[in-house]
């Protein structure tokens, strides 16, 4: 009797430890830990307010409300180098919280763990306030990494709720420069790029990515290409993918608001600038950062078809590409 009991208890602890094993393993093989270069993956598309969008009851959002599958995440790329094991995040959205685990799934962790460096744009809405997972009320982080430009780092340091961020030491803030780079792995470096964009609290920059084999810009927020000291078509020669501005398709797309006040290079606009390039250039060009009433976010739509045919790229969640 004795023994059956032992065999059976022996019987049942295999059986646990079995399955919590066959779990992990599981696990593991969704994971893409498997990565061999560092990868840029998309984390979100959509325009700092997400789509749907708050108080929409357009016939751009009012069939979406009960739909969540079809729902997007605000602009936002993740970044994973599978030699270090580390995660970087472009943008902390309010969309954050879910960006986090995604990024942290795809890099293989078990656990959700927060990325080891956060590069934010500007203080728009859509591109920092999903630092607030990171404070005591949230997360409660330890000196999570966020690089930000001199503007940017007075206005967290300066301003609350931001500043508690910093004065418990949630975030540590990591000084950038205009066009100065820093390598953030042995593999990856990072340069900022000031750009034209409304700049009620900060400056704003888009990035340029390079890992070992390709390079990356990243300018989710432009007023427009002409007002730029720089020319766009001259940095998509410079890289392998080019995520641009596409906030709105066209002039009058919102039609209860000044667009004046809200200035964007309209997709309209920049289908004109890109069209003449080489096909190898337009395969480049990813669009991102959509306003809920573009309908580059509806993949049947005459003007999602249009942009498809011209060669361009429609930025998607979840799109990975090697650095």
């Amino acid at each position: 009797m004795i023994k059956l009991r032992i065999a059976l208890f022996t019987f049942i602890l295999l059986l646990v430890f079995g399955c919590t094993q066959n779990v992990d393993e599981k696990d593991n093989s969704n994971s893409y830990s498997k990565l061999i270069k560092p990868t840029l993956v998309v984390l979100g598309t959509a325009q700092d307010a997400g789509f749907p969008q708050i108080g929409c009851i357009k016939s751009c959002c009012a069939d979406l409300w009960d739909d969540p599958e079809r729902h997007k995440m605000v602009s936002s790329l993740g970044l994973i180098d599978p030699s270090s094991g580390k995660t970087w995040i472009f943008d902390a959205s309010p969309d954050f919280k879910r960006q986090t685990k995604i990024l942290s799934d795809l890099a293989g962790n078990k656990s959700v763990l927060m990325p080891d460096g956060i590069f934010l744009t500007h203080g728009h809405m859509g591109h920092y306030t999903g630092l607030m997972h990171l404070g005591r009320e949230a997360h409660n982080s330890s000196n999570v990494a966020v690089f930000a430009m001199p503007k940017m780092h007075n206005y967290l340091k300066k301003n609350g709720p931001w500043s508690q961020l910093v004065n418990l030491e949630n975030i540590a803030i990591q000084p950038l420069a205009h066009d100065s780079t820093i390598e953030i792995s042995q593999k990856i470096n990072v340069t900022p790029l000031l750009v034209p964009h409304r700049g009620e609290y900060t400056e704003t920059v888009g990035y340029r990515i390079e890992g070992p084999t390709n390079k990356a810009l990243f300018i989710p927020d432009i007023d427009k290409w002409n007002l730029w000291d720089r020319d766009i078509i001259e940095e998509i020669r410079k890289v392998d993918y080019a995520f641009v501005d596409a906030t709105f398709y066209q002039n009058g797309e919102v039609g209860n608001r000044d667009m004046s006040e809200i200035p964007h290079p309209f997709v309209e606009e920049s289908l004109k600038l890109f069209v003449q390039l080489p096909d190898k250039e337009k395969s480049k060009i990813y669009l991102i950062h959509f306003n809920h009433t573009n309908p580059l976010l509806n993949s049947s739509s005459k003007a999602y078809q249009q942009v498809m045919d011209l060669g361009f790229h429609i930025a998607e969640e979840g799109l990975q590409l090697e650095l």
